[in-house]
């Protein structure tokens, strides 16, 4: 039922569902590097190589992605609100959290600096990739 319900809000993160066939995760990606991640129903850490392009963070169980890698998992960056540190929150150096308004999602870095430009990078694709007024829905008071 959980997983229906992280669908219908286009939240689902299992890479079979995800509409990720169109990024070339592979080539020129926006950021790469290690991240530890809490597993999403059994909530052990595990280390994986992250992969940042077009608004889609992807991750991998090794750091040799090619063509015909599978992603273990694809997070919709512009379905989340936030991105911040989240050293307090789970008492852990080099915290982030990736929140929307139904979930939190919480990575570890190597480094200060690899959290800061995670976040950073991620903050920039969630400006980029989130949902814009389009020019239909924009109304022109003056011309009424």
């Amino acid at each position: 039922m959980a997983n229906l319900w992280r669908a219908a809000v286009g939240l689902a993160t299992n890479p079979a569902k995800a509409d990720h066939d169109a990024v070339e995760f592979w080539s020129n990606p926006e950021r790469t590097g290690w991240l530890t991640k809490q597993g999403e129903y059994i909530k052990t850490w595990r280390r994986r190589w992250f992969v940042l392009k077009q608004g889609k963070l992807f991750w991998f169980k090794d750091s040799t992605v090619t063509r015909a890698s599978k992603p273990r998992g694809v997070i919709p960056v512009a379905s989340y609100l936030t991105v911040k540190g989240a050293e307090d929150a789970i008492n852990k150096p080099c915290a982030f959290e990736l929140s929307s308004r139904y979930e939190t999602m919480y990575f570890i870095a190597d480094s200060e600096k690899e959290k800061e430009d995670w976040i950073n990078s991620i903050g920039r694709s969630i400006v980029q990739h989130s949902r814009s007024v389009t020019d239909n829905e924009i109304v022109d008071y003056d011309k009424r």
